[in-house]
């Protein structure tokens, strides 16, 4: 009975694990009901931090817990963003991020410490508080960009470009600001600190370039899910810490790793490994940003919290704006741009907690912390309505269009984002083992748009060395499919050989597009019921298929009469449903012609009328064995056209093929009817009576 004690203890909660509790519980409950008002979550997760703080319900008390979570929220929160933005990425903005981005952040600056100086504010306090309101919220405007579809656009690459530079700003920020407490070493201390975070960015890109690739390659040939995870957990984290020791913050050393990981082909694989605990940490970080307003305060100090907001809104606006405008682009996508990111962010929290451990108080007063925290809830929160009133004001002036046009100027496209953005009406083909080998030498070799989805590195390799269309990821997290373009796919087919996986796969897409027809190969009949429950449409097994070969082959070998096979095969076939594609549209690139149909063929009547052929009667409606030549795709060789056997369903390349299988299935099998198969094409012929039909 020693472990009864054991029990009893372990049935005991931590202390902090009510605070833990009530803060997941009340974010979840509030982001649904805001989900609902059409409210970001980002300010859901504000709103709730304010409800569940010490000032309210006092669920929580203790922010230090809270703390700890939001630190490990932003690192995360800036490791992903890193993995967005690689250094290609960074390459094609560049005059963006440092022309555009230095013009917002110092006349943001210049502005502030000058207003600040008409009021006999101190000129280190004047500088301090322009740091701070000079960055703006990269977390809840990407996520605002990205909800609109504006990232790819001459407007959203602009405003990315000011957002990379504010967070790049950041790392002289953070040495700055110990200097203005009195802390720091002089010019002296700050240029070898600057030097030596050059250092660190240099050594960080050798190590991406060079090192990083090969790491990641040699832990995805391990093919295990877990050890990716923590490979990739462990790449940020160290990093981070690496670079903190050095002096850099472990938020720009979250970047860095970020874009370490980048420049892997495994960077959608990781960010999709990454994401869901990116969001909870994330979301952690906003609430905790919620539990430090003090409502009280709020309310006896409204009037003045809503100026001092509305004073930073109006510069944060028109310094970005007058940023945007002097890149070249329009006044209506300035003003939108200025808007978008009239807020202040996520990295001023960070500096605020230094400037206080130096004996800096925003604008020099003693209430300057929890005014500062008041008015950045504030904005933050309304940063949707800017959003929403800078594209009226964007529309009204006509410059949506314009906006569009500028997208090259800009510098990238939704393409240089996703090499695949263009693919429509394509096949998705998940898991590249034998099966999945075949189906892309069909689609290829037909011209048919396809992409596959591999977590194999070899795989992966191996079809990129043969010119396939290859994306890197686990096809079971919504991520990697919404890159693959499951919602413009014309087929999704689960080759994987694990049932987990794809259960998990067929469950992932029904939900993101429960239209998209599902094929799914698996080993056991008795896996059917199941995977047809979760939401595949057509499900091919192993079992079924190698039975249906092994009796066809015996009966044959056995001379049993053709017409009996015939009936077997039905049989055996009869519970297979049938599966028809939704129509191409001609107009989307390699979707106009479909060789092979995953449906039921047979003799038209005019053929079957046909008085002149003999073996009429050997024919039936059969379904395609394969989406391609079937010996060619073995060979891994093309064809020209193809032809369907009336009797058994092979397919075969026709006598202007090199191989001519057709022809060479007849004369194996005696099997006297082949029908064409080719688009628009509606003949057959009867090799035994030498006749088209």
């Amino acid at each position: 009975m020693l472990w009864v004690p054991f029990l009893l203890a372990a049935g005991a909660a931590p202390p902090f694990f009510a605070e833990v509790a009530a803060l997941l519980v009340a974010s979840a409950i509030v982001a649904y009901i805001c989900s609902r008002l059409g409210i970001t979550p980002i300010v859901s997760f504000l709103i709730t931090g304010a409800l569940i703080g010490p000032q309210v319900l006092g669920l929580v008390k203790n922010p230090a817990i809270i703390e700890g979570a939001a630190e490990i929220g932003v690192v995360l929160l800036l490791f992903t963003i890193g993995i967005e933005f690689s250094l290609e990425e960074l390459a094609r903005i560049q005059r963006l991020i440092f022309l555009g981005g230095a013009l917002q952040v110092s006349s943001s600056l210049i502005v502030v410490v000058g207003l600040l100086a008409l009021f006999q504010v101190d000129g280190r306090t004047a500088v301090f508080t322009g740091c701070l309101l000079a960055l703006s919220s990269t977390a809840i405007v990407m996520k605002l960009l990205a909800a609109r579809g504006e990232s790819a656009t001459a407007g959203g690459r602009a405003i990315l470009g000011i957002l990379i530079f504010q967070d790049l700003a950041v790392v002289a920020m953070v040495l700055v600001v110990p200097m203005l407490g009195g802390a720091g070493a002089g010019l002296a201390g700050l240029a070898w600190a600057l030097g030596k975070a050059a250092g660190i960015l240099a050594l960080v890109l050798l190590v991406a370039r060079r090192v990083m690739p090969r790491v990641l390659e040699a832990v995805a040939r391990t093919c295990s899910q877990e050890i990716f995870v923590l490979a990739v957990m462990a790449i940020c984290f160290g990093t981070a810490y690496l670079t903190s020791l050095a002096g850099v913050s472990l938020s720009l050393g979250a970047f860095l790793a970020g874009l370490v990981v980048s420049e892997s082909r495994f960077k959608e694989m990781a960010f999709g490994e990454i994401q869901p605990l990116q969001i909870l940490f994330s979301a952690t970080f906003f609430v905790s940003v919620g539990l430090l307003l003090d409502l009280k305060f709020l309310v006896a100090n409204l009037p003045l919290v809503l100026g001092l907001a509305l004073a930073v809104m109006v510069i944060k606006a028109f310094t970005a704006a007058l940023s945007v405008r002097i890149l070249g682009f329009g006044i209506g996508t300035a003003l939108f741009s200025g808007l978008m990111i009239a807020q202040v962010g996520e990295f001023s929290f960070v500096l605020e907690r230094t400037g206080r451990e130096m004996g800096l108080f925003p604008a020099g007063m003693a209430s300057g912390g929890q005014t500062f925290i008041a008015l950045t809830v504030i904005l933050m929160i309304s940063t949707p309505l800017l959003a929403r009133l800078g594209s009226g004001l964007e529309s009204r002036l006509g410059h949506r269009a314009a906006r569009g046009k500028l997208a090259d100027a800009a510098g990238g496209d939704e393409e240089a984002d996703n090499p695949h953005a263009e693919l429509a009406g394509h096949v998705i083909i998940a898991g590249y083992g034998k099966a999945g080998r075949l189906l892309a030498r069909a689609l290829e070799t037909q011209g048919l748009p396809y992409l596959i989805l591999t977590l194999s590195p070899e795989g992966a390799r191996e079809a990129e060395g043969q010119g396939f269309r290859v994306l890197r990821g686990n096809y079971a997290r919504r991520h990697e499919l919404s890159l693959a373009g499951l919602d413009r796919a014309r087929l999704l087919v689960v080759a994987d050989d694990d049932l987990e996986m794809t259960h998990r796969v067929v469950r992932a897409a029904r939900a993101m597009n429960p239209e998209l027809p599902l094929i799914v190969r698996t080993r056991f009949d008795s896996e059917i019921e199941a995977l047809e429950g979760a939401g595949a449409r057509h499900v091919v097994t192993e079992e079924q298929e190698s039975a249906i070969r092994l009796v066809e082959k015996v009966l044959r070998d056995l001379d049993v009469a053709e017409e009996t096979l015939v009936g077997y095969h039905d049989a055996l076939r009869s519970h297979h449903r049938e599966i028809s594609l939704p129509p191409s549209d001609p107009s989307r690139r390699g979707a106009a012609r479909v060789a092979v149909r995953v449906e039921p063929v047979r003799l038209s009547d005019r053929q079957q009328a046909n008085p002149r052929c003999s073996h009429i009667d050997q024919t039936r409606e059969v379904l395609p064995g394969t989406p391609g030549c079937e010996e060619c795709l073995e060979l891994g060789d093309t064809w020209t056209h193809l032809r369907l056997c009336m009797t058994c369903g092979h397919v075969g390349c026709c006598d202007s093929s090199k191989n001519r299988h057709a022809t060479k299935h007849f004369h194996s099998t005696g099997h006297p009817i082949a029908k064409s198969i080719e688009p628009g094409e509606d003949w057959a012929w009867c090799y035994e009576d030498a006749m088209m039909l």
